[in-house]
């Protein structure tokens, strides 16, 4: 028996052709796209070309767990199974050659194309998406060991520790604004770990807009939070540390009551004015005993908005800690979270891993919004591990024959 003779295949694909599976997520014209925009094409052919290197740095955080050759082979499963059928073979790149085709493609065109990508997608049909018809937003901020090298160390920095001993690993501080009906990130900023999350969740006030309600915790509350939120028209619901102090205006029949939030210095010297908010006060039993919580809001009217149902729908803001677990442990679930060794290729992948869980909670949203459920109800780690199979499934697949989420 003669056996089949097979010749060596330059990588000629697209960029829909790789990640067809999760095309209504991350299009691949949207991937060329902002390779244009950042002048990351190749100039000449490359076993590794830019589109590919962009698609494997999402596919890195889907299956987080294999080396970075496995997950090139994952990720190009079924157009190789196409390819052996032709009597063609496809070496797998060695990795040096793939840091060498990271480092080619830098951090820009990850973060573009996550801006350009992510955005709230939840209706007014969407369960618990909405409060009063403003949407549902949540803003918290975490941290993510990145591997301890003198280039990470240098750029992101340890934690504290007691004198004369080092943390494990410096770390990289993510703050992350979240639509809470549907676990979406819809923007997200990374910074060394020294700059505090107050400071740089401000920032992302920028996606917020009229028509939304925003909520944070306590470890978020300023003056600035409060007046940066109002000049963007958004709306608020947070909550406030002990310590600060409110004296009631007046107080409304629901038990609430109207106070005055002042500027801090910094503030008053711009020329801002104190401004009216609402407070809610309310106890809560637990099996060990009672929690006093209070809220500030710019939604004053208590007929309106009574005070009763903004306590109870505050607690949705906890929706951003299940996201956090999803991003952290069933999406990732690594030790050490990030691989990369040098901060540009750390920023590349942070944007990759923010991309992937976009794609498996916007298919999630497509999935339950068909099935006028809520997309909360539907498993994370199922909806991933559907994902992980179609990938080489859709490669085989023509286009007519693949399911709502192949092609909008």
């Amino acid at each position: 028996m003669q056996l089949k003779e097979f010749s060596l295949v330059s990588l000629s694909i697209e960029s829909g052709e790789v990640l067809k599976a999760i095309e209504t997520a991350i299009p691949g014209k949207a991937i060329e796209q902002v390779l244009g925009q950042t002048d990351s094409r190749e100039t000449r052919k490359r076993k590794l070309p830019s589109h590919l290197i962009v698609c494997l740095v999402i596919a890195m955080n889907i299956w987080s767990s294999d080396s970075m050759r496995t997950v090139l082979k994952n990720l190009v499963k079924g157009l190789r199974t196409q390819w052996l059928k032709l009597g063609q073979y496809w070496r797998v790149p060695s990795p040096s050659s793939i840091t060498e085709a990271r480092q080619r493609l830098g951090c820009q065109t990850m973060s573009r194309l996550f801006h350009l990508l992510v955005r709230p997608l939840a209706t007014a049909e969407t369960p618990g998406a909405f409060l009063f018809g403003l949407r549902v937003m949540a803003a918290d901020g975490t941290v993510l060991d990145v591997p301890d090298t003198p280039a990470n160390a240098k750029v992101f920095g340890y934690p504290g520790s007691p004198k004369g001993t080092r943390a494990a690993f410096p770390k990289i501080r993510l703050v992350l604004l979240i639509e809470a009906g549907t676990h979406l990130i819809v923007d997200a900023l990374m910074c060394p770990y020294r700059i505090g999350e107050r400071v740089r969740v401000k920032k992302l006030l920028r996606s917020v807009t009229p028509g939304m309600l925003l909520m944070w915790d306590r470890g978020l509350h300023s003056y600035q939070m409060v007046q940066a939120t109002q000049m963007q028209g958004c709306h608020f619901l947070g909550r406030v540390p002990a310590n600060v102090k409110f004296v009631p205006e007046r107080v409304l029949d629901d038990g609430s009551y109207l106070a005055w939030i002042h500027p801090d210095g910094k503030s008053k010297k711009k020329g801002f004015n104190k401004i009216l908010l609402r407070v809610i006060e309310y106890t809560i039993d637990s099996e060990t005993g009672q929690k006093t919580y209070r809220l500030i809001t710019s939604l004053l009217d208590p007929q309106n908005y009574p005070a009763l149902v903004q306590a109870r729908e505050y607690h949705q803001r906890w929706e951003v800690e299940n996201t956090i677990d999803e991003l952290k442990t069933h999406l990732n679930g690594r030790k050490t979270p990030i691989r990369s060794l040098n901060p540009r290729e750390v920023v590349q992948e942070v944007y990759g891993w923010l991309l992937g869980h976009w794609a498996v909670r916007s298919l999630m949203f497509q999935a339950a919004q068909q099935a006028g459920i809520s997309p909360l109800r539907l498993g994370f780690t199922g909806t991933l591990k559907v994902i992980r199979a179609a990938i080489p499934e859709f490669q085989n697949t023509p286009t007519e024959q693949l399911p709502f989420f192949g092609h909008g």
